[in-house]
C-alpha cells in the first residue's frame, strides 16, 4: 500500500505505508541515532512531529514495553529508508509496524531520507503530512491550514498526581511529557518521588514539603510556559531544582532569559557536550528545538555551565543565588549514552545540602 510524505515546501516523498491506517500532520524532523527507535517514538518531546530516521534500517529487534518512554505516544508518524521485514530480539514483545499500529501512528518505509534530511538542514524543519492518497493542492493548503500550536503540554502531561515510592529523599517532578528514564534514575537513588501535572502552582509543589524539585522535558514553544516559569521562580528560592530539555528552557525564562527557536534542532543520540568549568567532553542524547538566547542571559543571575561543541548552543546553567541547574540533554539517556549521568547525583548532593542546613538552621 502506497503513503506520501507531503512537505510545504511541495516536496513529495513516495513510498510503503506500515503502522496505522491514518493521516497526520506535523513538523517533519530527523534525528541521527544509530539505535533506540522505541524510546524515540515513545518520547513525548516529539509530539505532533513526523520524526525522519537517519538510520537505513529500523525495527529489526521489534518493541518491548521495558523500553517505553511513555505509555501513549503523540509522535505524528514515523519516516525511514527500510522497515525491517522479519524482526528479531530475545527481549521483543512486538513488531515495531504493530505497535505502530496499535498506537494510531503512521509510518512510511522506501524514502530516501538522505535527500530527505538534506532538504530539513537547509531549509530547517518543514510542516507536512502523511497521506494514503495524493492530492497536491489539497494537502498542501491542509498543512497551511493545520494547527501546529506550540502550548503542547496538555497533550503530554498527567492530569493527576502520582506516586513513584523510595524511601529517601522527597522530590516533586513537574511533568511536560516526562521520559520514563528519568523517573528509573530518580528510583535508582531511592528518590520518593510525587509527579505532578504542568499547571502546578508554587503552592502545590510546597505544600508536598520536598527536598528538591524536578523539571521535565517536553514539547512545544518554552515561551507558551508562562505560568511554569513563574511557579518556578517562587519555587527556586525555597528548595533545590534541577531542570532536563523543556525544565532547562523554563528555569532560564523564569530568571529573564529568552529562547529562540532553531533552523533544524539536535535530535540524536551523539551531540558533544562540553563542561565549561572541567574541560571534559560527553556524548549526550538530545531532542529539542528551541534553545537559550545568549545575549539574554544575566550574568548576575546566570552562569553557562555547558555548550554543544558543533554549534556553541547553551546546553547548561547554574543560578548564582540558589541552588538550581539545568541542561539541554538527556543525562537520563534512553537511547544513548550516560556520559553525564552524574548529574542526578549533583542533584542528590544539592538536595542532601539543604536537608543538612535545615536541620542545623
Amino acid at each position: 500500500m502506497k503513503r506520501y510524505l507531503v512537505l510545504e515546501d511541495g516536496t513529495v516523498f513516495e513510498g510503503t505505508a506500515f503502522g496505522a491506517k491514518a493521516e497526520k500532520f506535523g513538523e517533519v524532523v530527523f534525528t541521527t541515532g544509530m539505535t533506540g527507535y522505541q524510546e524515540a517514538i515513545t518520547d513525548q518531546s516529539y509530539a505532533k512531529q513526523i520524526l525522519v530516521f537517519t538510520n537505513p534500517l529500523i525495527g529489526n529487534y521489534g518493541v518491548n514495553v521495558e523500553d517505553n518512554e511513555s505509555i501513549d505516544p503523540q509522535i505524528s508518524g514515523v519516516v525511514c529508508q527500510e522497515l525491517a521485514r522479519v524482526p528479531s530480539n530475545w527481549r521483543m514483545g512486538d513488531s515495531l509496524d504493530h505497535f505502530l499500529a496499535e498506537k494510531g501512528i503512521p509510518g512510511i518505509a522506501g524514502v530516501d531520507t538522505r535527500k530527505l534530511t538534506k532538504i530539513l538542514r537547509n531549509e530547517g524543519s518543514l510542516k507536512g503530512c502523511l497521506v494514503s492518497e495524493l492530492d497536491k493542492e489539497a494537502d498542501l493548503a491542509a498543512i497551511a491550514d493545520h494547527d501546529y500550536s506550540g502550548f503542547l503540554a496538555p497533550a503530554v502531561s498527567t492530569t493527576k498526581p502520582y506516586p513513584n515510592p523510595g524511601t529517601k529523599r522527597n522530590v516533586v517532578l513537574i511533568d511536560y511529557g516526562v521520559k520514563h528514564s528519568i523517573l528509573r534514575e530518580l528510583s535508582a537513588r531511592g528518590c520518593n518521588t510525587v509527579v505532578l501535572p504542568y499547571t502546578a502552582t508554587a503552592e502545590d509543589v510546597l505544600s508536598l514539603h520536598p527536598d528538591g524539585v524536578m523539571l521535565s522535558n517536553g514539547p512545544g514553544d518554552p515561551e507558551t510556559m508562562t505560568e511554569a516559569a513563574k511557579m518556578v521562580a517562587e519555587v527556586e528560592k525555597h528548595v533545590p531544582i534541577f531542570g532536563i530539555c523543556m525544565g532547562h528552557q523554563i528555569l532560564a525564562r523564569a530568571n529573564g532569559a529568552k529562547t529562540f527557536k532553531m533552523k533544524f534542532g539536535h535530535r540524536g543520540f551523539n551531540h558533544p557536550v562540553k563542561d565549561l568549568e572541567t574541560g571534559e567532553i560527553a556524548f549526550t542524547s538530545q531532542n529539542h528545538g528551541y534553545a537559550i538566547d545568549p545575549a539574554s542571559l544575566d550574568p548576575e543571575k546566570i552562569t553557562v555551565t555547558h555548550q554543544e561543541i558543533n554549534d556553541g548552543v547553551i546546553e547548561g546553567i547554574q543560578l548564582k543565588k540558589y541552588p538550581a541547574f539545568s541542561v539541554q540533554f538527556h543525562p537520563d539517556a534512553a537511547p544513548g549514552p550516560l556520559d553525564a549521568v552524574s548529574l542526578f547525583d549533583k542533584f542528590m548532593k544539592l538536595i542532601d545540602e539543604g536537608k543538612e542546613k535545615k536541620q542545623n538552621a
